[in-house]
């Protein structure tokens, strides 16, 4: 076997490789080969929304490399990455350093490396157990990486103490003055308690219990690590936190920057196995930000052992189309203050970041004289960046939460009121901020500031498109804020029907226009296929932790509904969001109420018989009725409430045959309260027929405008509560 090959610009070096891969993850690994030679790193995407596949998805996305991608790096740094695997990382390091020395275990996932990353002129793959490799290291890295390593020090170094030899060995290859960095899962991440299975074995609770002596792999709490670190004399470490974790991080915060109430809204989904929901992650998150506990309970952490770094958070907005994608800093200057700074992550989204300049100075014009502050901006050439002041106060958005806790319905409305009045200063000037949402503005006393005015347009829109738009944002985000009847703040502005109609359209095509054609990672998440499980007895309390997509059935045998009775079917909603029921009705029975989902929804029966007769039968006598929905065609309804009922009225075949057999096939579609809303309130059942029919197809067009555009951008930050 030849000792080095090259890929492309890429060494390949197997002088410490056994010829057998120790590590594989089978057959998956000859695809991503394959994809790799076949595709071009920007088809990546299309890749991943095609085979819906985890491993696919895991080791081609772009997301990968965001826990790196954020490192201020000197451009001239050496870099050793251990366990690079299929390159996910490797390729950004790339881009960063100087120079990338990487070792793997597995000849054939290099191979996968050194192919996707063949443009790369700076790249050596060591390939084989990192022990053999070591001695002939030099010792001169400034960075040394692992990310996603470090819980198999055992599997790499052997010995009684993996972990702690496992450092020490890579500390002998620091320049004095460099870093060492480990992305690893905290063995005692919330995801874990709220019933998703260990990462790396696939069982429950393992981490949190403890591991057996046998464990392939071993992960850390908090605290954990820093004995870890200090048994090794490495006294200086900063932990920072990636949100949801650290595989698909799209949050980074810091010790010295936590997360916020209502912030962590990404919980329920996890791409890897099947799950179980035991609790609301989020409010568990809330509680634990509250108690200042979170940095014990974070999904994952990322440790720089070394000096630290100015950046103390980072939020990437990386599913958009490449002229939009940035990333949003937090950082502390030379004077010890914190900034923002916003960088463009293409060449193609230079323009759009630049452009913000042009954006502050439009809007200074707007509200000079006004009661609204613009936060001030500046472009750093050296830099290529927009850098803002940090801004003390706290959002708008958390002000009207404050509200709706105590339930104070006028200091709600006097805020709306008051954002209303500020927004509306200079209303023919043709400047506008799209994006004028609640959490864009942050409140400290009578002074009022735009924080983020980055989707800022030459035109002028009106307030009261303004404030749909920051109503629709701010309900979409948390479901607890559907507490207030928004109805009188729209007619006080003039808004009707037809306008959030129209509004919401707007809403879509903007979105679209942010995102273009990608899935969202729910979209991503349900063709993979994965399913959550609600356990019996958590799903007859009030208070569960219940997916959307979750049904429940009541039997009416002539003393009412009881949530004691109630029943959660084990028949789940399939790929196309359909659902068939067969239930066993006793002859008592006098009504069955389903409620397909626990959100807003669109519910179309596909098909419903009884006792194998169709239920559209004029000789059966079953009478169907959405309780608290809107008929939208012959067989479809529309619900605005997160509870929507459908009953089914049995009292004209009660008492003919004991044991009877309803069977339902449903098609559910979650959509947006407000979509829900505004599709409910066009319809009068008053109506004389022929219009009522009319506006049925109106109607089922809607619908399939919503199917088709379900879970883009703005539902992928649905929440399961």
């Amino acid at each position: 076997m030849q000792e080095e090959i090259k890929i492309g610009g890429v060494s390949l070096n197997f002088k410490h490789y056994s010829g057998v891969d120790l590590y594989s993850d089978g057959a998956i690994e000859n695809d991503l080969l394959e994809i790799v030679k076949k595709y071009k790193k920007e088809e990546y995407q299309k890749v991943i929304e095609e085979r819906n596949s985890w491993p696919i998805l895991y080791h081609l996305s772009e997301k990968r490399s965001n826990i790196v991608e954020w490192i201020p790096m000197d451009p001239n740094a050496k870099v050793l990455e251990v366990g690079s695997g299929c390159g996910a990382i490797t390729g950004m390091l790339s881009k960063k350093a100087r120079e990338v020395v990487a070792c793997d275990l597995s000849r054939r996932r290099s191979e996968i490396n050194a192919t996707r990353n063949a443009e790369c002129q700076n790249v050596t793959i060591h390939v084989g157990n990192f022990r053999d490799i070591e001695p002939d290291l030099p010792k001169d890295f400034d960075y040394i990486f692992l990310i996603g390593v470090f819980e198999y020090g055992q599997g790499y170094i052997g010995t009684d103490t993996p972990y702690e030899r496992f450092l020490r060995m890579l500390n002998r290859h620091l320049k004095k003055g460099g870093r060492i960095v480990i992305a690893i899962e905290n063995r005692l991440g919330l995801k874990y308690f709220a019933g998703c299975a260990e990462d790396h074995l696939g069982s429950y609770f393992t981490g949190i219990e403890g591991y057996s002596a046998d464990s392939v792999a071993r992960t850390f709490s908090r605290n954990g690590l820093i004995n870890i670190f200090k048994k090794c004399g490495m006294n200086e470490y900063h932990f920072y936190y990636p949100y949801p974790d650290y595989k698909l991080m799209t949050l980074l915060h810091s010790d010295s920057y936590l997360p916020v109430h209502g912030e962590l809204q990404d919980n329920v989904r996890n791409f890897d196995r099947d799950r179980m929901v035991l609790f609301n992650e989020k409010k568990a998150y809330e509680e634990l930000i509250k108690e200042n506990m979170y940095q014990e309970f974070a999904n994952s952490f990322e440790v720089i052992l070394g000096p630290g770094f100015d950046t103390i958070y980072s939020k990437y907005s990386n599913d958009r189309v490449d002229e939009f994608k940035i990333r949003t800093d937090i950082a502390i200057d030379r004077a010890g203050r914190r900034i923002i700074k916003k960088f463009p992550l293409t060449e193609a989204a230079k323009e759009h970041v630049l452009g913000i300049r042009d954006a502050y100075l439009g809007l200074v014009e707007k509200y000079r004289g006004g009661d609204l502050e613009i936060n001030d901006c500046q472009i750093s050439e050296t830099e290529g960046c927009a850098i803002f002041s940090f801004v003390n106060g706290v959002p708008l958005s958390s002000l009207l939460d404050q509200c709706i806790d105590r339930d104070d319905r006028e200091a709600f409305d006097a805020l709306v009121g008051e954002y209303i009045k500020r927004i509306g200063y200079k209303p023919d000037y043709p400047v506008s901020d799209y994006d004028l949402i609640f959490s864009n503005i942050m409140v400290n006393g009578p002074i009022w500031t735009i924080i983020d005015y980055e989707w800022t347009y030459g035109k002028c829109i009106p307030v009261k498109d303004q404030l749909w738009r920051a109503i629709y944002c701010y309900r979409l985000e948390d479901r607890k804020r559907e507490h207030f009847d928004v109805k009188p703040v729209y007619e006080k502005v003039g808004l009707t029907e037809k306008d959030m109609k129209d509004l919401l359209e707007e809403e879509y095509a903007f979105q679209k226009y942010v995102t273009g054609n990608r899935k969202s990672m729910v979209e991503i998440w349900r063709g993979i296929g994965r399913k959550t499980f609600v356990p019996k007895e958590l799903l007859g309390s009030a208070d569960a932790a219940r997916p959307d997509d979750c049904v429940q059935v009541y039997l009416d045998e002539g003393e009412g509904y009881s949530e004691d009775d109630s029943f959660f079917p084990e028949e789940q909603y399939n790929e196309k969001n359909e659902i068939s029921l067969d239930l066993r009705i006793s002859g008592d029975c006098r009504t069955v109420r389903v409620d397909p989902a626990f959100a807003p929804c669109i519910v179309t029966i596909l098909d419903a018989t009884w006792n194998d007769k169709p239920i559209s039968d004029s000789t059966c006598n079953i009478s169907i009725h959405p309780v608290n929905g809107q008929w939208i065609s012959d067989d479809s309804f529309v619900f605005d409430s997160d509870d929507p009922n459908i009953e089914f009225g049995l009292e004209n075949e009660a008492g003919k045959m004991d044991r009877n057999h309803l069977k339902l096939t449903l098609l559910t579609t979650i959509v947006p309260a407000n979509a829900a809303q505004a599709v409910a309130e066009s319809i009068h059942t008053d109506e004389p027929q022929g219009e009522k029919a009319k506006k049925g197809s109106i109607i089922g067009k809607i619908k399939g405008k919503i199917r088709q555009r379900r879970e883009e951008r703005f539902y992928k930050d649905e929440e399961w509560d």
